[in-house]
């Protein structure tokens, strides 16, 4: 198993919310609520979840781009909380982000030539001829014509778009990508293009990607591991496989009876989830999915569930799986006692 590249702590994203004449606070929108997560070197770590549950506020706070209320965040050895933007700018050159809208993130008044240089000469690594020998490898990489490269970003499709906003976040070869709904503005046919080119790059470049999206399809092809978000917390934590497999909290059951099964011969069971995300402004008590939940008891309505372990890298936040989580732990109990005595 491989090494964290990144280390998240009880990470909290919190967001005032103002009113009245003297602008005083009236509440607080809990976006991240106490995250805990690893993103291990090489993975593509999947974040799914309905709209609203804090998936795209996460994987800005990673990056730092929205500043955390509370936790940790470290990259490698480093701790990233407490640096200053003066701090932070070296390390940018290894943490970057693909935006959802390509349309919106490109800025309409430059050149493809001078987007993808412009990472270079922000960080001062190239200029001149070399730096157009990087922007056109980026453009060939990308599977873009050369002639690109004097175009502004109107003049292509949302496809292309999107291959110019990946092309300057892997500009400057960086460990870190946050994908944020990378394909939800595309065309269906489009996706499958961006999703597998993420793949090859990945492939050829050594990246390490944290893939929000609520395509589950698209998620369980790309991911190597997925965290399930509701209402700013993770509630089930797997290896893809297993996740998709046998799912263990509700919540996650609910979301993948939703997705269509592309067989006539075979049917699936859907769970009608009650209701709307309950807002981040005032979550319910105990577990924020109980007022949805079949399952609920009065014991979740008073209080939350940490992740218990239900198998090996497995985790959910229910305490339907309590019991389960106290028979894996026994097992790793007495299956290191051995070890340890024969270590004598």
């Amino acid at each position: 198993m491989s090494e964290p590249l990144l280390r998240v702590r009880e990470l909290k994203t919190h967001f005032p919310v103002r009113g009245g004449l003297l602008g005083r606070v009236r509440g607080t929108v809990k976006a991240v609520d106490g995250v805990s997560l690893d993103v291990r070197r090489g993975e593509t770590l999947g974040l799914v979840g309905e709209s609203g549950c804090g998936k795209s506020t996460l994987g800005r706070t990673l990056l730092r781009l929205v500043e955390p209320t509370a936790g940790s965040i470290r990259f490698e050895d480093r701790e990233l909380t407490g640096l200053s933007q003066r701090e932070l700018r070296p390390l940018r050159r290894r943490m970057q982000l693909v935006f959802q809208d390509p349309q919106a993130s490109l800025n309409p008044r430059m050149t493809v030539r001078e987007i993808l240089g412009e990472p270079f000469a922000i960080h001062g690594l190239a200029r001149g001829a070399e730096r157009e020998a990087k922007v056109v490898e980026l453009l060939e990489l990308m599977g873009l014509p050369r002639d690109a490269l004097g175009r502004q970003p109107h003049e292509f499709s949302g496809g292309q778009r999107q291959r110019i906003g990946i092309a300057r976040a892997i500009a400057l070869r960086p460990d870190l990508v946050v994908a944020d709904e990378p394909i939800s503005a595309l065309d269906v046919s489009i996706q499958a293009q961006i999703v597998n080119l993420l793949v090859d790059l990945q492939r050829e470049l050594g990246l390490t990607y944290v893939f929000i999206s609520h395509d589950l399809k698209i998620v369980e092809y790309v991911s190597t591991r997925v965290a399930v978000m509701y209402l700013g917390r993770i509630v089930e934590l797997a290896d893809a496989e297993a996740l998709y497999r046998q799912p263990r909290h509700p919540y996650t059951q609910a979301l993948l009876s939703a997705v269509p099964v592309p067989d006539p011969e075979r049917t699936r069971t859907r769970i009608i989830l009650q209701g709307d995300v309950p807002s981040p402004l005032e979550p319910p008590p105990g577990c924020t999915f109980h007022p949805r939940c079949a399952h609920a008891t009065e014991r979740c309505r008073r209080e939350a569930p940490p992740l218990y372990p239900v198998g090996e890298g497995h985790t959910a936040a229910c305490f339907l799986v309590e019991e389960e989580a106290r028979r894996v732990a026994a097992g790793v109990a007495v299956a290191e006692a051995p070890k340890a005595a024969g270590g004598e």
